[in-house]
Order: C-alpha cells, then structure tokens, then sequence
C-alpha cells in the first residue's frame, strides 16, 4: 500500500483506497462524521509571582490560556485520567482545582501552612502534598468530605512529594535535613531517611522503578539511589544548583535542569555520566516534565518568565514560551 502522512485527511485517503459501498447512506455518514482527531497534551505551569496557571498545546506551543489561582502557586499535578489539575498555593495555605475542559478553577482544598511540591496515586483518589514550613507531609482522600487521611513528619523543610511507579512508596526530599524521606503509602509509615546532597530538590524514578535520582541543589550532585535496598549507588557531579529531573519513557536518558546555570544536562542511565548539556534562555531553570510520548521536555525558566521546550531527540532548543511572572511548577496531561 503507498505511504501517506498523517493529518485531518488520513482517514478520508485510508477509506478511499478501500473497496466501499456508494450508496447516499454510506457516503452521507462518511462527510458528515469526519475522523476524530485526538487533542494533543497540555502543559500546565505554576507562576508564583502573578498567582496563575499558564496553560500551553503542546502539539503548537502556544498558549490557550491563563487561569488565576490562589498565592504563590508552586507545586501542580494532572489528575490521571487528564480532567483535573491541581495547583498548590503557598501563601493562601490551598491547593486550587482546575478543570481542563473549561481552564477554571472549580474548588479549593485546605492544605495545611505552605503547601509546596504534591503528587497523586494513580488511580487519582489521593493527593499527597508536602507542608515546607511545617515538615509535613499530608495525604488527601479526594472523595471524602473530610480529606485528611494521614499527615507524616519528614525532614526540614521538604521540597516536594514523589510516588514510585508502581505507588508503594512516596520520596520526600528535605532542603535542610540534606536527606530524602521515604514512606510506605500503604501503612503510611516512615520506613528510612537517606542522607544525600546538600539542598535536595528533585527526585525521578526509572521507569521499571529499580533506581531513584536525586538533585541536590548546594552541592551540586545527583545521588542514584537503589529503590530494593535504598542505597546510593553512584553520585554524578553536575552543574550549579540542579534542581527538577526527568527520565524519559524508556530510561535511556536522565534530564536536570539547573538553577545556576541556565542549562539542562543529560545523563545516560547505562554510565552516569553526562553526555549533552543545553542551554536554555534565561535564568533559573527550575521545574522540568515531558510529555507522554518523552519527545518534548519542558522547563519553568523563572528569571525570564519563559518556559523552554527541548527537542530530545535531538537534544535541543526548540522555542521558549512566554507565559507568567517567576514560572515555577510544570506539569503535563496524560
């Protein structure tokens, strides 16, 4: 069969190459209900300073809107199934729900005193959220009136939340303490603190969940941490101040975003060793999340109220997105 490419067009080409009926019937329904097309991810980024929610296609990088949330925005989530975002606001002390279909805000959810990084379990019943101030960490039962279900002490001043793929455990680095918490989310109990870097911000897992990587900001590193025995196995240097970290779908390459210097760093899983470092415009790459299929990345560049999106396959700059004051948080629907 010859070769077409894909478009609005591929399923009128791919029908008339067959042998179809001609009766009005069938030809009515064949112009009269044309091929779906299915919308392409959107991308959601937390802007701390002007309190929204810029909401970007990824398929045209451009933005289609911007949603105003509570104070101090920083940590944001997509819901799994893709229908709802939340927002943690850090100084109203909330988190704001967005719906997607109509990119505003449809409930606020008390979150305790500054809420920061969050994440959710996935069948999107819990929310677990990260109190910096207070070195909390709550979990929410979203169908519950009454959502609080737990809250965990951690360490000093954790940063953000993140579930292991399979959910069995939640990994919580804390700034001060220099050490990661990690929690059993089925008894819902501290099960070991691991002492990493200085200033840890990031955590992403491989995606079989064997390995756990780790930024830490002040000295400069990426602990690789394995999940069976949560033990640090290799620290890469990195660049100044790396903070959010990625791993691609299929584990071959390991992003980190650097606050310092405004660059992305790649490493490959197989060494650890860094293999390609990208330059993004600006200052403060901060927050970093890829779309489903791994072939865009997305970083919060926050001193120039940018958000950079990297090709990786190729492993550079495709454009960068203006969007709110001081971006922070980034997240992609599924």
């Amino acid at each position: 069969m010859e070769k077409r490419q894909n478009g609005e067009n591929a399923g009128y080409w791919l029908l008339a190459t067959l042998t179809i009926p001609r009766s009005p019937i069938f030809l009515f329904l064949l112009f009269a209900f044309p091929p779906v097309v299915l919308a392409a991810p959107h991308v959601y980024v937390t802007n701390e300073k002007s309190n929204d929610v810029t909401v970007i296609d990824s398929a045209t990088d451009q933005v289609v809107a911007t949603v105003k949330v509570g104070k101090r925005p920083r940590g944001v989530v997509v819901s799994p199934d893709g229908k709802l975002v939340y927002a943690s606001n850090g100084n109203s002390n909330d988190i704001s729900v967005i719906d997607t279909a109509t990119n505003k805000v449809v409930k606020k959810i008390a979150a305790g005193i500054d809420p920061e990084g969050i994440d959710i379990s996935p069948d999107g019943k819990l929310l677990y959220v990260v109190n910096e101030n207070e070195g909390l960490m709550r979990i929410l039962d979203l169908s519950k009136k009454k959502m609080l279900v737990a809250k965990i002490t951690a360490g000093v001043e954790p940063e953000t939340v993140v579930l292991s793929p399979d959910a069995t455990r939640a990994y919580i680095p804390n700034e001060t303490s220099h050490d990661v918490t990690v929690v059993d989310t089925k008894t819902k109990k501290v099960v070991m603190s691991i002492k990493v870097g200085e200033n840890p911000r990031g955590v992403a897992f491989s995606p079989d969940g064997t390995r756990a990587y780790v930024s830490s900001e002040r000295s400069n590193t990426v602990s690789v941490i394995d999940t069976s025995t949560n033990a640090i196995t290799e620290t890469i240097q990195m660049g100044e101040r790396p903070v959010g970290i990625a791993v691609l779908p299929d584990g071959k390459k390991v992003y980190v975003a650097h606050g310092r210097t405004p660059e992305v760093h790649v490493i490959d899983p197989a060494t650890n060793a860094v293999i390609t470092k990208i330059p993004v415009e600006g200052g403060r790459a901060w927050w970093i999340a890829l779309t489903p299929d791994g072939k865009k990345l997305y970083v919060t560049v926050g001193r120039a109220d940018k958000v950079a999106v990297i090709d990786t396959i190729t492993d550079k700059l495709l454009t960068t997105i203006p969007v709110g004051t001081t971006p922070w948080g980034v997240a992609v629907s599924p």
